[in-house]
């Protein structure tokens, strides 16, 4: 029988949300808090978008400036987005150490 350390390497990384391309989802990162469920996001495709905080986010978790999120644009008025998750500081920097976050969004 074969000694198998009890912990590989890989171990510590979870399972986190990415966004989904298909449904119009991108990351972004949380410029300024305007108020009355709004956040200033600036996208990863270089456009700064004002983004509406849900309620099932609202009253579950906080988001401060300098948060990585998903959003998910608006069709029919692009300058507007929804925020659908909210990284940890943790996932975030673990994002950022395996590639996943657009360098231009990459201040972890």
């Amino acid at each position: 029988m074969v000694d198998q350390p009890l912990e590989s390497p890989d171990a510590d990384v979870t399972r986190v949300r990415l966004p989904n391309i298909k449904e119009n989802e991108m990351f972004g990162i949380a410029d300024q808090l305007l108020g009355a469920s709004k956040i200033k996001v600036m996208c990863e495709d270089g456009v700064s978008r004002v983004g509406r905080i849900p309620g099932k986010i609202k009253k579950r978790m906080w988001i401060r400036e300098g948060d990585l999120l998903i959003v998910s644009i608006w069709d029919f008025q692009p300058d507007k987005c929804d925020v659908h998750f909210r990284y940890t500081r943790t996932q975030a920097v673990n994002l950022s150490k395996r590639g996943k976050v657009p360098k231009n969004l990459d201040i972890f």
